[in-house]
This record gives structure tokens, C-alpha cells and sequence, in this order.
């Protein structure tokens, strides 16, 4: 595999994960891409702020700062005035998770994930597929976490890690 074909099967991945996830309600404005490149940063690098968010990921900083009111308002994060400059606000995933972060939590995969396993014409793929390509997906999540991500992204832009070592 090369990068080119890793990037493409992220990309797949995030589409069967925004599938499986479960709809918001009508009327809520917004992509949902954003809302989970924000919340996937916030959990690498809690304690943040909109512009170091903007900096880390490359959505501009109008687009944090709308992820970061609407995760607020779902209480998927809690924010705080910065004590270093009061007129910015330190981000961080919410202590107690509210009703909709604990549905998106329970939704699983598996409905999407047959979906898109499925062939051509629309038969459903053999169970044996599914579950290989679950287990699969299942040993990526417990070895490629945010927080590799994260200093993954720090080795590529030389800056020092979050643990205070650099690259």
C-alpha cells in the first residue's frame, strides 16, 4: 500500500463512519466532516484553543469556531476563559457526555459497513467478509489512535510533541 492508496481508503472509511453515525436532527446547519476533525483534534490536544485547532487541522478558524459552538451546544465539549488571555477560550471533551455523544457512542458500524461491502448488484456480502473487515478495522482503532495521529503530525511539521520530546 502507498500513501495515495491509504489516504483513499480514509477517506472511504470516513464516508461508511458518517453513514453509521446517527442523523442529526432537522434543521441543525453544518457539515458534519468539520464537527469530527475538530473533536478528533480536541481529543489529541485537550485544553486547546479555536486558533491553535485551526492551525493543527487547516480548516480555517471561522469553521472551528462554528464546529466548537455547535459541539458545545451538544455537550460534546466544555469550554473555559484562557487565564493566560481572557478573551480566548480553552476547549476540551466534555467530563460528563450528553445524551447525543452517548448515541453517536452506542451506534455501531456494522449497518454501513455491509452496505458497503455489498456487490455490485446489491447482494449482501458473506458474513465471513463482514466480520474479517470488522476485526480488521477493530485492531486499527486500538493501534492508530488520535494521539498517534497527533504526533505523526508533529514529526511531519517539526514541531515537539506533546510529551515535551522532540522529533
Amino acid at each position: 500500500m502507498n500513501g495515495v492508496e491509504l489516504f483513499l481508503l480514509g477517506r472511504t472509511l470516513m464516508k461508511i463512519g458518517e453513514q453509521a453515525m446517527p442523523q442529526v436532527e432537522a434543521g441543525t446547519p453544518g457539515p458534519t466532516r468539520s464537527l469530527l476533525v475538530v473533536l478528533g483534534d480536541l481529543v489529541s490536544h485537550p485544553g486547546t484553543t479555536v486558533g491553535e485547532i485551526a492551525t493543527r487541522t487547516g480548516l480555517p478558524q471561522s469553521q472551528v469556531s462554528t464546529a466548537v459552538a455547535r459541539l458545545e451546544q451538544a455537550g460534546s465539549v466544555d469550554t473555559e476563559p484562557d487565564p493566560a488571555d481572557r478573551r480566548r477560550r480553552l476547549i476540551r471533551p466534555a467530563a460528563q457526555p450528553s445524551a447525543r455523544v452517548a448515541e453517536v457512542r452506542a451506534a455501531t458500524v456494522d449497518d454501513a459497513l455491509t452496505a458497503a461491502l455489498a456487490g455490485p448488484d446489491g447482494t449482501a456480502p458473506d458474513a465471513a467478509v463482514v466480520h474479517e473487515v470488522t476485526q480488521a478495522l477493530g485492531l486499527l482503532a486500538r493501534r492508530l489512535t488520535p494521539s498517534i495521529a497527533a504526533r505523526a503530525r508533529d514529526v511531519d511539521t517539526g514541531r515537539p510533541s506533546r510529551t515535551g520530546t522532540t522529533p
